[in-house]
């Protein structure tokens, strides 16, 4: 099964990042393929280089940038949303990309199923 993941939510203010990251992990153990992860609204904040956690802190960020590499998923942030927020290009993390809402409603149709994480 292809799987598309939506997230919604900002990466340490709601628990829908960590619910979405722990979902695609289970999902590509369980060998399922996760082709894309769509950042939008406050989870664009997912992708930004610019966090900087406690090192006992969830390194969230960073697990995603693992994730995408590990296994080549698509790791999309909304260019609007991003742009709202301040996120540009230069300051995404690893495995990270910019791009328009197309990316999602492909995601939409080429997976078997699409998975929202937060509002």
């Amino acid at each position: 099964m292809k799987i598309g993941i939506l997230v919604n939510e900002g990466p340490y203010t709601h628990q829908a990042s960590d619910s979405a990251y722990q979902f695609a992990v289970a999902a590509l153990k369980g060998g399922q393929s996760v082709h894309r992860v769509f950042f939008y609204h406050d989870g664009v904040y997912n992708g930004s280089s610019l966090t900087d956690p406690p090192r006992d802190d969830r390194q969230i960020v960073d697990r995603w940038s693992k994730l995408a590499t590990e296994h080549k998923i698509d790791l999309v942030v909304c260019v609007a949303a991003a742009l709202r927020r301040g996120i540009r290009e230069q300051n995404l993390a690893p495995g990270f990309r910019i791009s328009g809402l197309g990316q999602l409603v492909e995601s939409g149709i080429q997976a078997d199923r699409l998975v929202v994480f937060g509002d």
